[in-house]
């Protein structure tokens, strides 16, 4: 296990065999870590170690996609259209979203339009899905979110994302196999880069959570899960304002597996997910679900996207959306061949925190890009 969430909401590292058991503090962020950073690259084995893994997380994934006759699709990094504009256009609308805020690029050829680097590849991958004859496809680019880091978050990261012409149940076993398969790929390949960091029993442990497969319980099952272990008020509320870190960590403390969580609250995940045949407390649900690693954090995101143009264009306007940035992606429901699509984004340096134990995200990649590191 990497994290322990302790009683009084704080979080314990639990260790690996270059860094001892201690407290987290998850929002701050470890500077004397990311100072010095090319003499350490030179000096530390470390660094070697993390190259390898990363190497074979791409060599892992290419062969997954490749073996499911999936395209690599080439895209842009600059758009007009986010994937999680909660931030941007729908804060006055709604009381609560987990949308990101994206980063964007002031005075782009003379500031007329207002354009924003990708925090995501999932609009273009869909749009991808327009050509005749494809069916699935996949990416791997980097991400950018306009926030302060800490412990488990880059403000600059790498996303594996795919998308297919399958509905949500199909979607789950495909991230589960890609997931499966990258890490077996290690504990095959990259034994000795994980020998680094992780204890034999370490490993062991992690091999046990992967084989056995995780456990999928609906949010609000989480939250009762939660409720009960602390008698906290708060968990009764069907919302993800009370569901961050250490309710991540603790859950899967007390389930004791890696699990996957389904059916989040609709207006507080980005607003193109489909939307469930069920309500909860009187909110309806999405058809989405997230995997989050024992003594850790949300690992892969997925979900099935709205099919229906009408349900769509009420979707955009609660989001609060300019109908004119977001017509590309509006006018490929207009084919009559549409077909439903769902897809997943895996989280490259979060999955390399958890197979290393490593204490701060940033140290699970060589040239991290926090709030604090624009250099080197």
């Amino acid at each position: 296990m990497l994290y322990k969430a302790l009683d009084n909401k704080s979080i314990e590292y639990q260790g690996n065999k270059i860094n001892k058991k201690q407290l987290i503090t998850i929002d701050s962020v470890e500077k004397d870590l990311l100072s010095e950073r090319v003499n350490r690259i030179k000096n530390e084995k470390m660094f070697y170690h993390l190259n390898q893994i990363d190497n074979g997380i791409f060599n892992a994934s290419v062969l997954y996609f490749n073996n499911i006759n999936a395209n690599w699709a080439n895209l842009p990094l600059t758009t007009r259209m986010i994937s999680s504009p909660g931030e941007v256009y729908a804060w006055q609308n709604l009381d609560y979203t987990t949308d990101a805020l994206p980063v964007e690029l002031p005075n782009w050829f003379g500031g007329k339009e207002r354009i924003f680097l990708a925090e995501s590849s999932q609009f273009y991958l869909e749009l991808n899905l327009l050509i005749n004859w494809l069916d699935k496809v996949y990416s791997i680019y980097n991400s950018f979110r306009k926030e302060e880091s800490d412990a488990t978050h880059l403000s600059e990261f790498q996303h594996i994302e795919f998308e297919w012409k399958i509905n949500n149940e199909e979607n789950i076993e495909i991230f589960m196999e890609l997931f499966d398969y990258v890490f077996n790929y290690l504990i095959k390949n990259n034994l000795k880069d994980l020998q680094f960091f992780l204890t034999e029993e370490q490993i062991k442990e992690k091999t046990r959570l992967v084989k056995n497969g995780p456990i999928r319980i609906a949010f609000r099952d989480a939250l009762d899960i939660l409720y009960k272990e602390t008698n906290e008020e708060k968990y009764k509320e069907f919302s993800l304002k009370h569901f961050g870190t250490w309710e991540e960590v603790k859950l899967t403390e007390i389930l004791w597996a890696n699990i996957i969580v389904e059916e989040f609250p609709m207006l507080q995940i980005p607003f193109y997910h489909a939307i469930a045949d069920k309500d909860v407390d009187w909110v309806p649900v999405a058809k989405n679900a997230d995997l989050i690693l024992n003594g850790y954090r949300e690992t892969i995101w997925a979900g099935e996207r709205i099919k229906d143009k009408d349900v769509l264009l009420k979707k955009a306007e609660i989001f609060n959306l300019p109908k004119e940035d977001y017509l590309p992606y509006l006018k490929s429901r207009d084919y009559d061949d549409y077909e439903i699509t769902s897809g997943f984004g895996l989280w490259w340096q979060r999955l390399v925190q958890w197979v290393t134990n490593q204490p701060y995200i940033y140290e699970s990649t060589v040239f991290p890009r926090t709030h604090l590191t624009p250099n080197p």
